[in-house]
This record gives C-alpha cells, structure tokens and sequence, in this order.
C-alpha cells in the first residue's frame, strides 16, 4: 500500500487471491460491477495487530475497485460490550488512514428487523422454538463422526412457534431455557448445520437499545443478515469461519427481494511470533492489571503501537507486505519491526545522546568552533538542519575506547584518530586512570579535516558524541 491510503496514483499492487475473486466478480457484472466490503468488529475489547490486517484489505479493496466500505459494529452480545469499546475502534481504524464516510453502522440497529427475518423462517417452517436443556443438547447434536437426533420439539406447529417466540421476546422465560433453532439438517457432516441456534434468551442491557430486548440473535444469523441489508458484495473474513459458510449462504437464500448477494471469502488471519493475538486474553491482562490499560506501549494493540510511536504508514505497509493467503502461517515480529524502521527511516529526525560517558579534553581548544551543523534527517533534505554545541569539554560513549584493543578494533584507542560525526577527527593523545586503575578520562587532539593522519582510512564514532 501507499503512505496514503487515497493516493491515487500508488504503483499497481501484487495480486492475491481475494483480489482476484473480486475482479473476477466486477468483470462479469456481478451485483452490478460494484464493490461494497465491511469491517465488522465486536465492540468488546481494542482492535489489535490482527486487525489490522482486516482492516487494510477490506478498506483496501473497496478503494481499490472504486466501491466503499461500512464500519459496522457486531454488538450482538451486550455482556462483554460498552461504548468505549466502540469510540476507539472508530479512533484507531481513522489512525490507520481510512474513512467510512457515512457507512457507520451497528448490528443492533437491525434487531427489529432480524426479529422479522426469524419470524418469517418459522412461517415457512424454517425454524422452531426448542427446549432442550444444555445436556441434552449436546447429546442430540451429535459429533462430527456421527450424526445428531432431531429435536423432540423440532416438528411443532408454525403457530405454536410464533407464540412462543413472541413471548420468549415479551421475557416470560428464564434465561437459557428456549431458543429459536433453523430446522436444516441433523445429519450434516458440517455440524454448524445442525439446526443452529438463531436466537437466545439473554437478559443484558445493551448500550444503545437500554432493555427493550431479552432475546439476541446469535452471529451466524446475525451476520449474513446484516450484510443482506446494507448491500454488501464480499463479506471478507478470516478461515474460521469458512465452515460456517454454508449456513452464511442458507440464511441468505431464505431472504426475498435481495438486489445484491453477498459472497462469503475467507483469508488466513495473521500469527505473530512472540506476541499474543486473542482479545480474550489480551483483555485478562487489562483486567489482572498486569498492563497500564489496553494502550499500554507494551500491548499488540493498535493503540498501544500508536502510543508505542509506530506510524500508521508502517502498519500499513507490514499489512501489504505480509500479503494475503488461503492457508495458516506465522510471520516473524521482525518483518512488523523492519516495516516500522522503514517508515521512522523516512521520518523520524535524528538526535545523539551518549548513555555511558568517558569525558574528553580536546587540547588545541583554541582552534575550536563553537558548534557544528548536524543534518536533523539524512533521508528528507526538506527536515532541516540543526547547531550543536561544540567546546573542549566533551563526552563519547564508553565503548567506543579501548586504551589496549584488539586486532581490527576499529573505535578510538591511543594514538589512533577516528572520525567524530559532523565534527572532523580526534586523535587520542593521552588516558587518565582513576586509583583503581580503571579509565576516567582521555586528552584527544581535535582536527576539522583529519590532515593529522592524511591518507589513513578513519572510522567513525558515528552519533557518540555529547557536548559537555
């Protein structure tokens, strides 16, 4: 990807499979050439690394085919979600350079409307309210090996069904005792098509609709549902869920009057050596109080980067270079770490510090200057230049003398001249010993073009140099 997200005039991307299928699908008209994607996040925790990964491609391709892309908040399960939650993904995903523009969205906007959708399934004897209790649940679904027994209530009356389904909405049942199920196949070898669950009974406040719903719907249903409704052409999601495909396409075929389908494409997600990629563990660290919160610099948080100082144009570019594939694989947190410095490479002005000093006398002081022009980003002329103090009194970093070195040792020793950045050359002259016999200091003769030692190839101390 560009540094801009809306440059228009990036270099042709490599191909992937996902952009691909797309192609594919505006060349032959399908959906009437367009191309309408999501982000469709839970709002129970902060967005991470691996989200952005999503992120990207499907910001990404919509700009790229000239469609657009919703943000959508998948808030079916009030328990574990909150306002906040959704204020910093919004925050985080413009961070990264990308603008929804009015596609904002939440699934519970759809509530009445998802409501509807079951209603009509059980009119076409599509769906039953079922009374199975968790034990005999998992008895009668069976395993993947096996197949599952149908539901003693599985064949009760459309009507039967519709009043109790009301009255499961009107809260006249405990939680966890009822629940609306898609009457498809016990048999299925796919066994997320053994009549699923569509609904159940959850008695949550939710943070926008209050309590004016005990009933939610599961997100199976929820989302092929929601995609339905704002028109989206390729709902892009990561390989777990490509087993739940055929159920995403059996809700979607039960629904009438669609002018666009959407298509189910699933991508592997991304695997981080070395870094913890599940929001439910990531929250368990917020909530033990073994981080400061989820922008603590040490999280895999998008916002823990932010504060950590990593540009969005790194996690930009660590995305596109990581590229898009159909099968498990774990990237190195080396390749994220080298697409930051590439980026900071471009940007960051430079600044010297020494952290371990050895102080310096410089002899001829009088032929000093009183500073030095130091370059404030070698990869951007339009940065600048900045003066730093210069004087007889200086410090380098410890490491860089050695009063007995070893063969090829290349930093400053007695007798050997190397090169001071932006400062000419210092050649060291004499060393000064404490009691103990350790070094407390060096006298160097300083030299603006390093004519001392005409003709000899001088290393450098590179950035190791503080004026006193």
């Amino acid at each position: 990807m560009s540094d801009s997200p809306n440059d228009s005039t990036a270099s042709p991307k490599p191909m992937h499979f996902i952009r691909e299928m797309i192609s594919e699908d505006v060349k032959a008209g399908k959906n009437g050439g367009k191309v309408v994607t999501r982000f469709p996040p839970e709002p129970n925790g902060y967005l991470h690394i691996g989200h952005a990964k999503a992120i990207c491609l499907d910001f990404g391709m919509a700009q790229e085919f000239g469609g657009i892309c919703h943000l959508r908040m998948d808030d079916t399960n009030p328990a574990k979600e909150s306002v906040e939650y959704v204020e910093n993904i919004k925050k985080d995903v413009r961070w990264l350079g990308w603008d929804w523009g009015e596609h904002f969205f939440y699934s519970s906007h759809y509530f009445e409307r998802m409501y509807e959708v079951a209603r009509d399934l059980i009119r076409k004897s599509n769906a039953y309210v079922c009374e199975l209790t968790q034990e005999e649940w998992k008895e009668y679904r069976g395993a993947p090996t096996r197949p599952g027994k149908e539901s003693p209530y599985r064949n009760r009356s459309v009507e039967e069904n519709l009043d109790l389904f009301a009255r499961m909405r009107a809260g006249e049942f405990p939680d966890g005792t009822l629940c609306l199920r898609a009457k498809i196949d016990m048999a299925s070898p796919n066994i997320h098509l053994r009549d699923p669950v569509l609904y159940r009974i959850m008695r949550e406040r939710h943070y926008l609709t209050g309590d004016d719903w005990c009933i939610y719907p599961m997100y199976d249903f929820a989302h092929p549902l929601e995609d339905a409704f704002e028109g989206i052409t390729h709902s892009l999601c990561t390989l777990e869920f490509e087993v739940h495909r055929p159920l995403y396409d059996w809700v979607v075929d039960h629904l009438e009057g669609l002018t666009t389908r959407p298509r189910q494409i699933e991508f592997a997600r991304l695997n981080l050596t070395y870094t913890v990629m599940s929001k439910r563990k990531l929250l368990e660290l917020v909530q033990k109080k073994l981080v400061n919160g989820w922008d603590d610099p040490r999280m895999p948080t998008i916002s823990g980067l932010r504060r950590r100082g990593v540009p969005p144009e790194a996690i930009r570019a660590f995305c596109e270079e990581i590229g898009i594939t159909k099968y498990e694989s774990l990237t190195d947190v080396a390749l994220l770490e080298y697409c930051i410095r590439q980026a900071l490479n471009k940007t960051a002005q430079r600044r010297m510090a020494v952290l371990q000093p050895l102080p310096v006398t410089i002899e001829n002081a009088g032929d000093l200057p009183t500073s030095v022009e130091a370059t404030n980003n070698p990869e951007d002329p339009s940065a600048g230049a900045r003066q730093i103090p210069f004087g007889a009194k200086l410090f380098i970093e410890r490491d860089d003398f050695m009063e007995v070195p070893p063969p090829k040792y290349f930093r400053l020793s007695p007798g050997k001249t190397v090169r001071i950045r932006y400062a000419g050359f210092l050649t060291c002259t004499g060393v000064e010993k404490n009691d103990d016999g350790t070094v407390s200091g060096i006298t160097c003769r300083w030299d603006p073009a390093g004519s001392a030692d005409q003709g000899q190839r001088h290393h450098s101390l590179g950035a190791r140099r503080l004026h006193a």
